[in-house]
This record gives C-alpha cells, structure tokens and sequence, in this order.
C-alpha cells in the first residue's frame, strides 16, 4: 500500500487517460468557440467555459473514483484543476460577442 505523501506514483495508461481527457474537452471548448467567432453565438460562447468547468467536475469525479480504487489519482486531480483554470480563464468570451 502505497501512502498518499510518497512520491511512488507512476502510470502511463493514467497519463494516457487523462491528457486525452483534457484535449478531448479541449477540442469540444474550442468548438465552442470557433462557432462562437463565426456566427457571433452569445449561446455558443456561453458553451466554452461551460464545457471546460465540466470537463474540471468530470475529472475531479475520475480524481474522487481513482483515489477509492487506490490508484495514482494525483494525475486526474491536476486535470481537473487545469480545465477549471481555463474555464475563468475563459469567463470573457460570452462577453466579448457583442
């Protein structure tokens, strides 16, 4: 049993997973967005931080299941707080249609 506070974690399926994960949301965000530019969608440019701020929940319920299965559940953790960070990040972009 490995202790939270130990550096052992390693592995690269959960990686794998969880940058696909982050550019899988990524891409639908800048879907969004692209529709957004070009039609001048306020619906649509509302869509881009909702998708990243769900993407951040999703991924903090993966962190939530990881960790019960006793896994390396940091990876997932650092998706989530990555995907919310972009979605303030991108709290503007409703905002610049008009």
């Amino acid at each position: 049993m490995t202790n939270d506070v130990e550096k052992r974690w390693h592995d690269p399926a959960a990686v794998r997973a969880a940058v696909t994960f982050v550019v899988a949301v990524l891409a639908v965000a800048g879907a969004a967005f692209f529709v957004t530019v070009t039609w001048h969608s306020r619906v649509a440019g509302i869509l881009v931080p909702g998708v990243l701020f769900a993407g951040g929940i999703g991924a903090f319920v993966k962190t939530y299941r990881v960790w019960r299965a006793e896994g390396v559940w940091p990876i997932w953790q650092a998706a989530g707080w990555i995907l919310l960070m972009l979605s303030l990040f991108c709290l503007g972009v409703p905002v610049a249609v008009w």
